[in-house]
Parts: C-alpha cells; sequence; structure tokens
C-alpha cells in the first residue's frame, strides 16, 4: 500500500488552551496510539490533503522531531459548521501486528445485465479489512462481468489473500436492477396484453387449452 508522510512537532502540553491556540493558528492536534505511551503532536491542515481528501487509501509516515512512526488513520474530527479538521488519532503499525482500515472498491467488467437494459447499483465505496501491513491492499477489485438482472455480489463472493472482510459474508457489494425505463416498458407491454381482442358477431372464442405443470 502506498504511504504518504506527514511532519509534525511534538506537543509538550495538550490541554484545551494550547489546542485551542494550535487551531487558532491553524495547525492540527494529532495522537499516534499503539506503540507505548501516546504520541501527541501537531501538523498543518494541508498535511492531510492527500489522506483525507482521496478516494485512494494510504499509509502514513509520521515525521516528529526526528523520529519517523509507520501508522495508519483511525480517527478524524471535523468542525460541524466549517468542516475544518479538529482532531486526528493514528494508529502506529508494527509489521506482526494486524491492523484494520477501510480500503476503495473499484468495478470492472460490464455487467450482463447493464448491456440487457439493467442498472448496476454500488453499496460499498470502500470495504473494511483486518491484515498486517505488508498485505494491506491498495484496492479492492470486483469483476461485475457476470452480473445479470436481479443478481448480487455479496462480500463472501471476493477473493481475499492476506486479508480477512470485517463485513458479514452476505453484505451486498454491488447488484444489478430493472431499470425505470424497462420496468414502465414493461407494464406497458402488461396492459396491451390485458386489452380484449374483439370478436366479430357468430365467431366463437376458441378455448383456452389447461397450462401446463411445470416439473419439480
Amino acid at each position: 500500500m502506498k504511504s504518504i508522510t506527514i511532519q509534525g512537532t511534538k506537543r509538550e502540553s495538550v490541554g484545551k488552551k494550547s489546542t485551542k491556540a494550535l487551531r487558532d493558528a491553524e495547525l492540527v492536534p494529532c495522537v499516534v496510539y499503539g506503540g507505548g505511551e501516546p504520541l501527541n503532536f501537531s501538523t498543518e491542515e494541508k498535511s492531510f490533503k492527500n489522506l483525507v481528501y482521496t478516494p485512494e487509501a494510504h499509509t502514513v509516515s509520521i515525521e516528529v522531531d526526528g523520529q519517523t512512526i509507520p501508522a495508519v488513520l483511525q480517527d478524524i474530527q471535523f468542525h460541524p459548521i466549517t468542516d475544518r479538521i479538529l482532531h486526528v488519532d493514528f494508529y502506529q503499525l508494527a509489521d506482526d501486528k494486524p491492523v484494520i482500515m477501510e480500503v476503495p472498491v473499484r468495478i470492472t467488467g460490464r455487467a450482463k445485465g447493464v448491456v440487457a437494459g439493467g442498472v448496476l447499483r454500488q453499496s460499498f465505496r470502500k470495504l473494511k479489512l483486518k491484515a498486517i501491513p505488508a498485505n494491506l491492499p491498495d484496492e479492492i477489485v470486483v469483476d461485475v462481468t457476470p452480473l445479470k438482472i436481479g443478481n448480487k455480489l455479496y462480500v463472501g463472493d471476493i477473493k481475499t489473500t492476506g486479508f480477512t472482510f470485517m463485513h458479514p459474508d452476505n453484505a451486498v457489494v454491488a447488484a444489478v436492477k430493472m431499470s425505470r425505463n424497462a420496468m414502465k416498458a414493461g407494464a406497458g407491454a402488461a396492459d396491451d396484453d390485458d386489452e380484449e381482442t374483439p370478436v366479430a358477431d357468430g365467431d366463437a372464442p376458441a378455448a383456452e387449452a389447461p397450462a401446463a405443470e411445470s416439473a419439480e
């Protein structure tokens, strides 16, 4: 998985007053857990541009006072009105310690149901998975070509190598549904079939043959 670097400065004080001073200076208070004592630091808000405001998934290399810490984004808090970043939590990586993170889903192929007039619905843009750092994938590639109208692709259908999903196997990742236009066309055709054909005087309508029973 790709990694981006965030440079920060260690925080000596973590009180409310110092936190407000950091935000007034357009700096973001952060903390790294998972490596023994939590490490509190601050960094510029623009440091998160390629980490937060992107559909891609990345690990993070945090550089603080000459120390480099591999980590993943754990939690982020935004201001409810301005949408500015208020606080960020990271979790330190270790080669033999599994971590949980969200990875983007990339759809490939053209579903057979779409070719037939259906519409592809994607339920998950990202999937949460668990793996050691070396096995974290950049993305989850899903081929929807075999899906026909009415078919669904589940989490359990996706092959995994070196990681496990944190979703139930029956969680729907993508599905092909009948389009509205096709439904309207079908309804219109049904209405036409319901119309009675006029019968000429003296002509008797043909008797209907009994419907065949389907084989079990």
